[in-house]
């Protein structure tokens, strides 16, 4: 038996093998944070004798939460693949965490899976970001169930969860089963709607009885129900008739049409599981729990093969388009990265889905990326040899000889490959549709707490970014701090203490500065003298300048307006050049200015003491100048926004954009039963918005943002923020 770190503690250490699609089965597990996803992986493992006993959340000895911070903070802060047998299937389950931070990970379980389990919790209900995520599942047909957890709960309610699943899903939501209490009011079996046998896990194992005439009352209503729901999306238009008009219809006929429905995305059953047992010993022991052998059955016989589900799109590296994939272990080779990790023992280890072809242990292949550069992404495009292929089971690597398409392995030692990459043959490189990631918008300002830091902070950046595609690493080319932008904040802490943790970096954050810009609000006339005479080769330069400001958006114009050669030919640029720089230093709290016009009319100059560096010091003083006659403004950027949110928070974002000194454009309906707002906000009202958004919709609100323009800060906030520069 392993420690808690995640390695497997299964009786037997052969990893399952696929030699073919159609003996796989690639499921990713969603729901909120708490509803026990990773609870339900451990049940599933334990069922199929995968490990010996389940592990516990509380103890830091679950298979999928292997991450060192997954233990601390008892929640799952990334993807988790967890590999079972049930009946001859290899089954890919793909544990996702369910707090909204970790989105990227979650969509790169979406990508490499081809059905979905919702798993909910019988005591607290279908939150907004869930019923998102199946809206987003619904766009793309992918094939989903419901499985409610938690069924012993003193607050669960397995019928009212499912009226809430299909008031929240909408239409095909149907319950397969229903729990049965045992003597002690607790879940001990399941009586099946269709097969109307009760399933008894009371004694550890699983029993089969036929249901008593108590029980076929109780099943009656939701039984017919399901009938109705299935036999309405069955092929067969002439088997309504017959249900109504009175025919019993063969229950395997019942059984294949149900399950055509669930691989084509049209039907979704609802299933009760307790993965966790209600007393000690039961918790202990690793026998099978409540559910758990029906949900495999509806994982390995109603979820689609790899085959059944439609391939992205393919093309050549420089975008040429390609003939349509086919999910062939003989056909090219066509894989993706969905996830990266950096273990400090064995080095990179990417979590790869085979799309097309066969993937073998030392083969070389081509790595395509995308070159997300403005998220700190660099182009790719390289050949690599493949390392070691294995079957994961938390820290414990089972190697394997091949993964056929379908299949999801981990690869070692792939130097170059990131999240969201392609793997080709050499000879006929492809490069696969990325998958949609929301862009990250809680900036974060970091430094290296100590000079020798810096070097590491670097390189230990690098590998998070090409670890996290959701992370966007920045260098403001104005503020010059090094920027994390971030999902929100539990995204941001997991970053920290990877730096810290994983790489021996120590940092600190800093307030994040925001791109302000100054400009004059009226014409000015500046002189600069620059005249030092200290023995020798002495400086000379004398410039007077009329500074005049522009209309938004203009930028810098220099125009030179000298007659008699006051300021000689040769000089003149020297002004323009020492005026420039002062324009990127600033003059009022040390942002760069814009949109002025600045007119070089008269200056002296000397045969001997006069030279380039004394007039640009010249122009920069005059500028100064300048300055300090007139008031300065201050300009902040102003973003355009885009929030969609359910209509039940739509007045309290109103309200809170009104508090932001944002400017409401307009609105309109999005999806049933949600709003979008287009607005204009400050940036610097925007510093905390996805973390405020989040809290004020309950999860529901989602918003984009993009540069628009700088525009005058109010006369307030400019001076406080001027005021604060001249202490400083």
């Amino acid at each position: 038996m392993a420690d808690k770190s995640g390695s497997m503690r299964g009786r037997d250490a052969r990893a399952p093998e696929a030699d073919r699609p159609d003996n796989v089965r690639n499921v990713v597990l969603v729901g909120h944070t708490g509803a026990g996803k990773t609870t339900l992986v451990e049940a599933l493992l334990t069922a199929t004798g995968t490990i010996a006993r389940p592990g516990r959340v509380e103890d830091g000895s679950t298979v999928t939460d292997s991450d060192e911070i997954e233990h601390r903070l008892g929640r799952s802060v990334s993807l988790g693949l967890a590999p079972l047998e049930f009946g001859g299937i290899k089954v890919n389950l793909l544990d996702a965490p369910g707090y909204a931070d970790f989105v990227g990970d979650l969509r790169a379980g979406l990508r490499a899976a081809d059905a979905a389990l919702f798993v909910v919790s019988a005591a607290d209900g279908v939150d907004g970001a869930t019923q998102l995520l199946w809206e987003e599942c619904a766009a793309v047909e992918m094939p989903r169930a419901v499985v409610v957890t938690k069924l012993d709960s003193p607050r669960a309610d397995f019928d009212e969860m499912v009226a809430i699943c299909q008031r929240v899903f909408g239409d095909g939501v149907q319950p397969l089963y229903l729990p049965l209490l045992d003597d002690a009011e607790q879940v001990g079996g399941l009586i099946g709607l269709l097969s109307q046998r009760i399933y008894d896990y009371s004694e550890g194992g699983r029993a089969e009885n036929d249901a008593d005439p108590e029980h076929l009352e109780l099943i009656e209503g939701p039984r017919n129900a399901l009938i109705e729901g299935i036999i309405a999306e069955s092929e067969d238009e002439s088997l309504m008739d017959r249900y109504l008009g009175g025919e019993q219809i063969d229950v395997k006929v019942l059984i294949d049409d149900l399950e055509t429905a669930v691989a084509r995305g049209h039907f979704y059953p609802v299933l009760p599981v307790s993965p966790t047992g209600h007393d000690a010993s039961a918790q202990a022991d690793g026998t099978a729990r409540v559910g758990t052998i029906e949900l495999l059955e509806l994982i390995t016989k109603g979820f689609p093969a790899p085959g059944e589900h439609s391939i992205p799109a393919v093309t050549t590296p420089n975008g040429a388009p390609k003939e349509p994939l086919a999910c062939d272990p003989a056909g090219p080779l066509v894989a993706e990265v969905v996830k990266t990790t950096s273990d400090p023992y064995v080095g990179r280890i990417s979590l790869v889905r085979v799309f097309s072809g066969t993937l073998r242990p030392e083969q070389p292949v081509h790595v395509s990326g995308h070159g997300r550069a403005e998220r700190g992404h660099p182009d790719h495009d390289v050949d690599e040899k493949v390392g070691a292929l294995s079957c994961p089971l938390g820290k414990t690597q089972r190697p394997v000889q091949q993964a056929v398409a379908g299949d999801i392995v981990a690869v070692a030692k792939l130097s170059h490959a990131e999240t969201g990459d392609t793997l080709s043959a050499k000879d006929d490189p492809a490069l696969m549709e990325p998958w949609v990631m929301p862009d990250p918008l809680l900036p974060i300002a970091v430094l290296a707490k100590a000079k020798s830091d810096e070097d590491k902070l670097s390189q230990a950046l690098g590998r998070l970014v090409a670890e996290d595609p959701t992370l966007r690493l920045e260098i403001n080319p104005e503020t010059h701090q090094l920027v994390l932008w971030c999902m929100g904040e539990a995204h941001r802490d997991v970053v920290l203490d990877r730096l810290s943790t994983r790489y021996g970096v120590a940092v600190e954050t800093v307030p994040h500065r925001v791109s302000l810009r100054e400009t004059f609000t009226a014409p000015a006339g500046g002189h600069g003298r620059h005249v030092k005479q200290s023995g020798g080769h002495g400086q000379y330069a004398i410039c007077d300048i009329q500074v005049e400001p522009l209309p938004n958006g203009s930028g810098f114009e220099f125009v030179d307006k000298v007659v008699g050669g006051a300021v000689p030919r040769q000089f003149i640029p020297s002004v323009e050049k020492g005026v420039r720089t002062q324009l990127e230093r600033g003059v009022f709290a040390g942002y760069p200015i814009v949109d002025l016009r600045v007119t070089l009319f008269d200056g002296k100059a000397h045969s001997v003491d006069s030279s380039d560096m004394a007039f640009q010091t010249a122009g920069a003083l005059a500028l100064k100048d300048a300055a300090g006659k007139v008031q300065g403004a201050l300009l902040e950027p102003v973003d355009a926004v885009e929030i969609r949110v359910a209509d039940e928070f739509l007045g309290a974002v109103m309200g809170d954009l009104s508090g932001r000194r944002g400017r409401v454009l307009g609105t309109e309906p999005d999806a049933a039963g949600r709003t979008l707002v287009r607005a204009e906000v400050p940036e610097t009202e925007l510093a905390r918005y996805p973390v405020e958004l989040r809290s004020l919709s309950h999860g529901t609100g989602v918003f984009t943002r993009e540069y628009l323009r700088h525009e005058p800060m109010p006369a307030q906030l400019a001076a406080k923020i001027v005021a604060e520069a001249a202490e400083s």
